[in-house]
């Protein structure tokens, strides 16, 4: 431990310490902008700086350590005056267009902005000039709001490690880019949005379906239909102020009927029916010598990433569509039917934590008779503006429930939200079809830790043992790639969500979520789990009709047709663009 003096306070702090982590021990903010948490401080944005008695010039508080006697202040006019100027010169290079920007009242900018009383422009000049990337399905780039602090390019290359975005060119050309400065759409980019919710601009930001959905849910010949992805309903009030990891989902139906949406259906429901489908195929694969381990498919960003990557591989993925792919196409068949409605007049919308949902609804491969299963996706972020604009005052509506039959769920469609709640679930299923009877205990905490790889060993009889792996945030699924083209993998399932900490954590939800947020989100799909009234897949009773009905049995003909999809080689593809 040393000590030293923060603003005439004294404080001691572990050696090695950096001067900002000292002074927000002891309640002492300091700006930030380039800076990341657990990451390698790089003190490029310089907002941070202090002075320091001894030092001449100030220094990034991000990047410099504590010492013995060091005496700091964080608050001197010649800080103010230096961390203004910063501000002042990247509010110059800035469009002014706060009133109709995405990110307004919620850009970190416009708050430093405020904070420094930047009330007149001082540096008036040459700005950057930049064309919008607008040529990804999923997302857009808008280089001219970029402040180059750096952050998405960290979070793209050294966390997810997929290196789709890096800077470019030197001093006022200083850029952020794909590579040859091509769209999105002909990069590495697996559209995973990691890189918006720590952009503190609207230099990123996802490409909104508002509009078609506003057009759907006010054109009488069609009949919209809406469905909830487990992590939203866990995450949304956040935007009103309500408890961290409030369970919404009683208001949040309602608010989506007031929409105008003739029915509100329960993502959950095909999330049980995913693991019917995916659990069978699992034990198929088991018994028949098929390609194992076999890898989960529920996540799009995954399974792009594997695409582009490591496409020698894809017959280890599982065939199943994702869960909301899956719900789309049973309205577009089953439920089109049973209901005496024409396919082409339903329009299918998905409210995702998710920003490459957006992409895979658009994919070709999912499809029923030439319409898509999908037809829009809304982020968490996008559902909350669509509520604002219709003046639907969330906090005080009354709750209710869904539409039958496809919004009966169980507890363990809840936990899909959340890194290792597919495993434990599909295993809790697994091991039903195979020992013939349920498995003792539901909970499985080996996947319920914050670990970054998981495993267990799950033994269903004396024969089977099932070696089981948990995988979440993209840039960590490399080594278990590497050991299966090698043949040492020891797995027989692996589930890989992109997004660190998974769906409850992707990139289409409330912006800068510290990791209490996330934790409370992550409880809140556990309870739901815990209180629910059945806690199995297959105990799912409108998915037993759903078979008895029409697909006969999970992996049947007919399921295979709807319910499941193929692959193909973007890794060839990119070569060739």
């Amino acid at each position: 431990m040393v000590e030293l003096t923060i603003n005439n306070i004294k404080v001691k702090a572990e050696e090695g310490m950096t001067i900002l982590d000292a002074a927000k021990s002891v309640g002492i903010s300091i700006p930030t902008l380039c800076h990341m948490k657990d990451l390698f401080p790089t003190g490029a944005c310089r907002i941070c700086v202090v002075e320091v008695d001894g030092m001449r010039g100030l220094i990034p508080s991000c990047a410099y350590p504590v010492s013995e006697g060091m005496n700091v202040l964080t608050n001197s006019a010649r800080v103010r005056i230096s961390r203004k100027t910063i501000v002042e010169l990247l509010v110059e290079n800035h469009p002014q267009d706060c009133l109709i920007c995405v990110r307004n009242k919620n850009c970190e900018l416009q708050d430093l902005s405020e904070t420094y009383s930047i009330r007149e422009h001082r540096f008036v000049g040459e700005k950057k000039d930049h064309a919008i990337d607008i040529s990804s399905a999923s997302m857009e780039r808008d280089p001219a709001k970029c402040i180059l602090c750096g952050r998405c390019v960290r979070v793209c290359n050294e966390i997810q490690k997929v290196g789709a975005i890096d800077f470019t060119n030197r001093g006022f050309k200083s850029n952020v880019t794909t590579p040859y400065n091509k769209g999105l759409n002909v990069s590495d980019c697996i559209l995973c949005g990691q890189c918006i919710l720590v952009c503190p601009t609207a230099a990123l930001r996802e490409k909104s379906h508002i509009k078609a959905v506003a057009a759907a849910t006010n054109d009488k010949s069609k009949f919209p239909i809406v469905q909830i992805a487990p992590a939203v309903r866990a995450s949304l009030g956040e935007e009103y102020n309500l408890p961290l990891g409030k369970n919404v989902t009683g208001k949040l139906i309602t608010a989506l009927r007031r929409l105008g949406f003739k029915k509100v259906f329960d993502t959950n429901f095909a999330a049980d029916l995913t693991i019917m489908e995916e659990a069978t195929e699992l034990i198929s694969r088991i018994n028949n010598g098929g390609k194992l381990p076999m890898f989960t498919s529920c996540c799009p960003g995954w399974v792009k990433y594997i695409e582009q990557n490591r496409p020698n591989l894809l017959p280890h993925v599982s065939t199943c569509k994702s869960p909301h792919e899956m719900e789309g196409a049973v309205l577009k068949t089953y439920y089109a039917k049973k209901m005496g409605l024409n396919p082409e007049d339903i329009f299918v919308v998905s409210i995702m934590p998710c920003t490459v949902k957006k992409f895979e609804a658009e994919r070709p491969e999912l499809n029923q008779e030439h319409l898509q299963d999908v037809d829009a996706v809304l982020t968490t972020r996008e559902l909350v503006r669509i509520f604002k604009m219709t003046g639907i005052d969330f906090v005080d509506l009354p709750e209710d429930e869904f539409d039958n039959p496809l919004g009966e769920s169980t507890g363990a469609a809840a936990i899909f939200g959340t890194s290792g709640g597919v495993m434990e679930a599909a295993i809790r299923t697994a091991y039903f079809k195979i020992a013939g009877n349920h498995l003792d205990k539901l909970e499985l905490e080996d996947f319920r830790t914050e670990n970054k790889v998981k495993s267990k060993s799950i033994k269903i009889n004396d024969d089977i043992t099932l070696n089981a792996a948990v995988v979440n945030g993209i840039g960590n699924v490399g080594k278990i790639l590497d050991e299966i083209e090698n043949g040492d993998s020891k797995y027989h399932f692996i589930e890989v969500m992109a997004c660190p900490g998974g769906c409850i954590n992707g990139g289409g939800q409330p912006i800068h979520a510290k990791p209490e947020k996330i934790r409370k989100r992550v409880q809140a799909l556990y309870e739901i789990d815990a209180n629910a009234k059945t806690r199995r897949s297959y105990e799912n009773e409108s998915v037993q009709k759903l078979y008895n009905e029409f697909l006969e049995e999970p992996n049947s003909h007919i399921a295979h047709e709807i319910l499941h999809t193929n692959y193909i080689d973007r890794k060839s593809i990119l070569k060739r663009k």
